[in-house]
């Protein structure tokens, strides 16, 4: 029961925390907010007993690379009015159009693979093994679609630190 209560409360927080991130306008509240989803995923899968995916998602996310995005941004210290240029209406109806098609792309591909959707059922030891295994076999394309995903994120943010100019 209160595992169960755990769960929702920290899933309650983390979806705030994306609600947050999105919305934000300002660039460092935004890494602020990644960083509480980050740790509410880190509760999420020590609630479902993943304690290995919670010390990794800490220890990667919410530790490294959001330590690194915070510096990058405190490194371009951008100000209101850079904030203001960079607001266009062209450029955030792309970003929409963008993003429903990253949508459909991720409807059909859980479509076309229904076993990207089933959890890992063998005996679970608490060993890095058997994640290891099965993530580079039968859920090998998932993994590599996360690197393709943060490479898209890593062309946005050269595109965002590009300068413009007047």
């Amino acid at each position: 029961m209160v595992n169960e209560i755990l769960f929702w409360l920290l899933a309650a927080f983390a979806l705030l925390g994306g609600i947050g991130l999105i919305t934000s306008r300002s660039p460092i509240y935004c890494v602020l907010y990644a960083i509480v989803s980050f740790f509410c995923l880190a509760g999420l899968f020590l609630t479902l007993g993943a304690e290995f995916l919670a010390v990794i998602q800490i220890i990667v996310y919410a530790g490294a690379i959001m330590v690194l995005f915070l510096f990058v941004i405190m490194l371009l210290n951008l100000s209101e009015e850079d904030m203001e240029a960079r607001d266009m209406t062209t450029g955030r109806a792309f970003a929409y159009i963008l993003g429903l098609v990253f949508l459909a792309e991720l409807l059909y591909a859980f479509g076309s693979f229904p076993e990207l959707g089933i959890a890992y059922t063998g005996p679970f030891t608490g060993k890095v093994e058997p994640l290891g295994e099965q993530l580079l076999t039968q859920y090998l394309f998932p993994f590599e679609m996360i690197s393709v995903v943060l490479l898209a994120a890593l062309m946005g943010a050269m595109a965002i630190a590009k300068k413009h100019k007047a």
